[in-house]
């Protein structure tokens, strides 16, 4: 795992295309054969203390390309990633078709890789600065970026990719600290080893370097023994959950603690903790009715996303215990891949339709909000 400085020529002049508006060719990702567009100009009144209706859905935009990373900047505009066009665009609710504002150069989709996740920096009204996870050439890395324009910065490198298992997501944390989640990129040894950044949780400082109070001293790994990492959130009092694909038998929710191992490849969903070497998971599912991705807690609920098990899951969170599940949206939108909670309270969902797993629906890939009530 490296920290690297982007300076290649090729991206500076990429940027400066994208500025213009001519992004076909650049970044690697592909010439763009579709255009997003609004499907609602009103959007339902929201309170930010509220909890989401699930009842009360609104699509608000269609005709995505595999939409990963969604984030939210201080207005309360979203952010969305295109998985295999490497495009970010920016949504405004109820203002109109999503625009492109930045394509990643040297994004290389392909079975799961791809633009992966975004995150929006804490100090965002002062560095104008973004956050992406992504597979490229040689890895998975991360990056960040300006939206006015110019060419990004890599901070972190050297994450093995694979067809499969290339985690991505993103997201700071109350601390302030940049937290990610890996797969272990199909070799499953990498898992429990403490000197690969694979099947782990990172934390990282927004520069990042190994964030101060890490478990290990000048390592980046928060946690480890994980298979695939997908959802990051914390509840009101800073506890961090996790949702990870399973393999064959069983998803997970974790609750993450410091320097715990999460079992991963010698326990998968509960198992035998080895005297207490491994932390079982707080909910798990069968991977028919989950394969779980994003994750966002509103109060005390949590609402994870399910892929193949085309549902929003929503459970009880009881300190850092959890209460059983409810399926909620059951193949009513297909496969759901990332879920937020923006300013105003209101949940959204990105649908993936289109990544290759699933039938495509007339209007796919689509977001959609659900007001808090």
């Amino acid at each position: 795992m490296t920290v690297v400085r982007a300076g290649k020529r090729w991206q500076r002049v990429c940027a400066a295309l994208l500025v213009l508006g001519a992004v076909a060719g650049c970044g690697g990702a592909g010439d763009r054969a579709h255009s997003p567009t609004a499907t609602a100009t009103n959007m339902a009144a929201s309170i930010r203390s509220g909890t989401p209706d699930l009842d009360a859905g609104e699509e608000i935009a269609q005709g995505f390309d595999v939409p990963w990373g969604l984030a939210f900047l201080p207005n309360g505009d979203a952010l969305i990633a295109e998985r295999n066009t490497g495009l970010v665009l920016q949504l405004t609710p109820g203002g109109g078709a999503p625009r492109q504002v930045y394509q990643v150069p040297g994004v290389v989709a392909g079975g799961e890789g791809g633009l992966l996740g975004l995150a929006v920096s804490p100090h965002f009204t002062e560095d104008n600065l973004i956050y992406a996870y992504y597979t490229a050439e040689q890895d998975n890395r991360i990056v960040r970026f300006h939206l006015d324009g110019g060419e990004p910065e890599v901070i972190f490198s050297g994450i093995a990719k694979g067809g499969n298992h290339n985690g991505g997501r993103i997201a700071f944390g109350p601390d302030g600290m940049l937290y990610v989640g890996t797969g272990d990129a199909g070799d499953t040894g990498r898992s429990q080893d403490p000197a690969s950044p694979n099947g782990k949780i990172l934390r990282l400082t927004p520069d990042g370097t190994p964030a101060p109070g890490n478990p290990t001293a000048g390592s980046p790994v928060y946690s480890l023994g994980h298979r695939n990492v997908q959802g990051l959130a914390w509840d009101s009092d800073g506890r961090l959950f996790a949702a990870e694909l399973g393999q064959n038998e069983l998803d997970e929710v974790n609750r993450i603690e410091p320097g715990h191992n999460y079992g991963w490849p010698q326990v998968e969903g509960d198992g035998d903790s080895d005297g207490g070497r491994y932390t079982n998971p707080v909910v798990t599912w069968p991977v028919s009715d989950a394969s779980p991705s994003g994750i966002a807690i509103a109060g005390d609920t949590a609402y994870v996303a399910a892929l193949r098990g085309q549902r929003l899951w929503a459970i009880p969170l009881n300190g850092d215990t959890a209460g059983d599940p409810s399926a909620q949206l059951v193949g009513r939108y297909g496969r759901l891949r990332t879920v937020q909670i923006a300013p105003d309270g209101a949940l959204w969902l990105t649908t993936s339709n289109t990544d290759g797993h699933s039938d495509v629906r007339d209007g796919d890939d689509r977001i959609l909000r659900f007001p808090a009530r």
